[in-house]
């Protein structure tokens, strides 16, 4: 008897969670923060360093320092910046949505350390002298635009004034300086006129007994309003040198957006049909999981007020394919507890339970490698980390409890007690309960391969691409980008058509020379050119302006100095080394280090295929590549752990392993097991990366295909190698402790007492 109860509960349930969703996404969307790469905006590290001799860096100069900078941030109109203090010695600044960066990395770097001196250079009055908020934008006699200061005594700039009188002719000179510097700087030294920290020098011919004090020179009315803004922001009180940028034009954010989003929809789309054809109405619940599973990604990031970036984006499209695998798992599972003969409400309870280890471990560890990126990536890479984390708990909880409550409705509903077809399962392929078979002794679709008597085969094809790479990398190396490499990179987006020699020559009218130069696009219309040396902030500026009027468009430039391009490679080392260090613990823990070892084997394995691959091809390196590998390590061990799970399983069926041949059936048995969720998993996320490929941003291209080289690696070594190395491995031991080697063996001692 059918109970339409369950089923009438099922559409209250999707109504009113589809009613949620749709009257809150919109706004959810709008709340949650765009990164500079998809609105523009600019970007900075700055190293900081005493500012005078005896000064000490510590967490109380770092904090005001961010302050200072925060208030300068104000100047801007930026609404809601981005400043973090990192290690010891270093702020990092993000300005998503900036207009003018030009402006922006000018008012952040300016130190703003106002100084009133004497034609020798003695200090006499500086910045602390300024009233709160005294600094004012104002019209000289003349109708200039000039800078009015409110002191906050007048006794003080009295006693200056009188000092500046004693001197006489021609030295009563009051000489206003922004950030002299001790040595460097000097007034006599450049004939009264040191550009460009020199603002004025107006003569004192009398004594002053008032609290304002005028700045007049060849001010232009916005560099007084700048200058007003900085003095009212505060001095810095540190030297801030930068060793990292970026900044992004605002039609890159937005192009970059629209392409990313819309093949995320098409992945996402493809997905969805297949799910349905593959396996019908589970499938078609799956679909409504993963809607939810989006849902509650970004209403979580909106509460969390993360920032989202391109790679976050392919992070929550990638987890999209990768949380079908626990619907792919306990669907699988579901099918062959019907093929043995249960019913389908026995199949599903039976399935649900039997598939909840592997999902488990397979998260964890894929939970691993990302707590591994976020803790030593950079902020965009930090982004990436954040999204997956949140993927894969999201995707644990809608796919094994979401996807269960809601095909529970339906199978307790007894509408499909003689429907397993709904279910993808073929009456012919349905066992009849009374054969008492189990899951293990069914037949399945590569039954005909034998994995373990071919692995020798596969072992030969990995050492010979292993060493291929070896060769490649050791002769070529890779193309490091600069955030490996140091120096600048400069991205052109441009209305018409570019080519090498155009972009060559508008470089160099600003005496900037490389030959470095990548021509990409659909129409040619993005140019990347990349220089050894990291241009300055002024260089930067010439730059946006003369490529603007150009090309129609702001550049986007990244500078990194060597020593941030060495500590990023040295961390992208530091987090795959302790990514796989906690994957042996967990697996030997979860498993036995006889499955760890050859686990982290195959994942290196993969990660070292995607660094050949990208030798061979001369694709950039940089360090959403690292994200890459390290997201490519995550699922590698994902698939591995599948398969290691099928065969403890199976283990627990067999008790005790007699013989190699008992070893051989058990990797067989659980490789032919796992291979149709396998093939369907692995196809599911190549959709999702596919779609990023073909249809996304140009920026996140070499990351794509560095996921879609490492995907099919991991299923390769998953399948082909890391079972075989554990069979080869338990193989030795046994007959290291001589137990029978062989069925022949077997017979012939049959008296004997067995192991």
């Amino acid at each position: 008897m059918v109970k339409r109860g369950r089923i009438v509960a099922f559409f209250l349930i999707v109504l009113l969670i589809g009613s949620l969703m749709g009257t809150t996404t919109n706004n959810i969307l709008k709340n949650i923060k765009l990164g500079l790469d998809l609105q523009g905006g600019f970007e900075v590290l700055y190293e900081v360093s005493p500012i005078e001799k005896g000064q000490k860096i510590d967490k109380n100069v770092l904090a005001s320092t961010a302050k200072a900078l925060d208030k300068r941030v104000n100047v801007l109109g930026v609404s809601e910046p981005n400043i973090q203090v990192e290690g010891d010695n270093r702020i990092r600044v993000q300005l998503a949505g900036v207009t003018d960066q030009n402006k922006a990395r000018e008012i952040l770097s300016t130190e703003a350390n106002l100084s009133f001196r004497d034609v020798n250079d003695n200090k006499l009055m500086d910045g602390s002298d300024l009233a709160e908020n005294g600094a004012k934008q104002t019209f000289d006699e003349n109708g200039k635009p000039s800078v009015s200061l409110k002191l906050k005594s007048a006794t003080k700039f009295r006693d200056v004034t009188q000092k500046i009188v004693n001197m006489g002719e021609p030295n009563n000179l009051l000489v206003i300086w922004l950030d002299f510097e001790e040595g460097k700087d000097s007034f006599k030294a450049e004939a009264g006129k040191p550009d460009p920290r020199y603002l004025s020098a107006p003569r004192v011919s009398q004594v002053f007994n008032q609290d304002t004090v005028s700045i007049v020179g060849s001010f232009t009315m916005e560099e007084a309003k700048t200058l007003s803004d900085l003095l009212n922001a505060g001095s810095l009180p540190v030297k801030l040198t930068e060793v990292y940028s970026t900044s992004v034009g605002a039609q890159f954010g937005e192009q970059a957006m629209q392409k990313t989003v819309l093949g995320g929809i098409i992945g996402i789309a493809v997905i969805y049909l297949f799910m349905i054809f593959y396996y019908r109405f589970p499938g078609f619940i799956a679909t409504v999981t993963l809607s939810v599973y989006i849902y509650l990604i970004l209403l979580i990031f909106d509460w969390m007020n993360g920032v989202l970036t391109l790679p976050g984006i392919a992070a929550l499209i990638l987890g999209v394919g990768m949380a079908v695998d626990a619907n792919i798992i306990t669907y699988e599972r579901i099918k062959e507890e019907i093929k043995v003969g249960r019913t389908v409400k026995s199949a599903f309870q039976a399935g649900s339970r039997n598939s909840f280890a592997s999902i488990f471990d397979a998260n964890i560890t894929t939970i691993l490698a990302a707590v591994v990126l976020f803790a030593y990536g950079t902020s965009s890479v930090k982004g990436f980390a954040t999204m997956l984390i949140i993927s894969i708990l999201v995707s644990f909880l809608t796919a094994v409890y979401g996807s269960r409550l809601f095909l529970g409705l339906w199978v307790n509903s007894n509408l499909f007690n003689k429907r397993p077809g709904w279910f993808g399962v073929n009456k012919k392929d349905i066992h009849d309960i009374a054969e008492n078979l189990d899951t293990h002794d069914l037949k399945t679709k590569f039954d005909k391969f034998d994995f373990v008597k071919s692995r020798k085969k596969f072992y030969g094809l990995s050492i010979v691409l292993m060493a291929l790479g070896i060769i490649t990398v050791s002769v070529f190396g890779l193309n490091l980008g600069i955030d490996f490499s140091s120096g600048t990179r400069i991205e052109i987006l441009s209305k018409d058509s570019l080519t090498k020699e155009e972009v060559k020559s508008e470089l160099a009218k600003l005496n900037i020379e490389t030959d470095d130069i990548v021509i990409s696009g659909n129409n040619k219309e993005i140019g990347v050119a990349r220089l050894k040396g990291v241009l300055t902030k002024e260089e930067i500026a010439d730059l946006k302006a003369s490529f603007h009027k150009e090309f129609g468009a702001d550049p986007s430039v990244s500078t990194v100095s060597p020593t941030v391009g060495k500590e990023l490679a040295k961390n992208a080392m530091i987090a795959l080394v302790i990514a796989s260090i906690g994957i042996i613990i967990y697996v030997a823990v979860r498993f036995e280090m006889k499955m760890a070892i050859p686990a982290v084997v195959s994942l290196l394995h993969d990660a070292f295929l995607i660094v050949a691959f990208f030798s061979i091809t001369r694709l950039e390196v940089d360090i959403t590549f690292i994200a890459a590998v390290l997201t490519v390590v995550g699922y590698s061990i994902n698939d591995t752990i599948v398969t290691f799970d099928r065969m403890r399983e199976n283990m627990q069926k067999k008790k005790r392993l007699k013989s190699v041949e008992d070893i051989h059936d058990v990797v067989n048995t659980a490789l032919r097991q796992v291979m149709g969720r396998s093939i369907n998993t692995v196809l599911t996320v190549i959709i999702a990366i596919l779609g990023l490929l073909i249809f996304g941003s140009e920026s996140i291209r070499n990351f794509s295909i560095a996921l879609l080289i490492g995907t099919v690696a991991g299923v390769y070594s998953s399948i082909f190698l890391a079972a075989q190395l554990w069979g080869d491995w338990k193989a030795k031991e046994l007959k290291e402790k001589g137990v029978i080697k062989t069925v022949k063996e077997k017979r012939k001692y049959s008296d004997e007492p067995q192991v």
